[in-house]
């Protein structure tokens, strides 16, 4: 799993049929001291996040597995929303 931060949203009006009923949106990958790594992803939301919220996703063939379809060409989903962050560098 990784951290992200949603940052914006896509609407389609036409998508594969399988992805039907699930916001599509942009989060930017952050790191433990949420400071941007890497470029923005989009990625399915199954917990009904929205826009400024820390997220964790999953991204490659696991990412079909929160969704209620057996398959679908889906590289990244959010699986949760943070409620905080605790961490040390040790």
């Amino acid at each position: 799993m990784y951290l992200g931060k949603v940052i914006g949203s896509i609407w389609a009006t036409r998508k594969y049929e399988a992805v039907n009923g699930y916001k599509m949106l942009f989060v930017q990958p952050l790191n433990a001291d949420q400071e941007n790594i890497g470029e923005p992803i989009i990625a399915l939301d199954t917990v009904g996040s929205g826009p400024g919220e820390i997220v964790f996703y999953v991204t490659a063939s696991e990412a079909v597995i929160p969704l209620d379809v057996d398959m679908a060409p889906v590289d990244a989903s959010i699986v949760g929303i943070v409620d905080s962050i605790n961490h040390q560098n040790i």
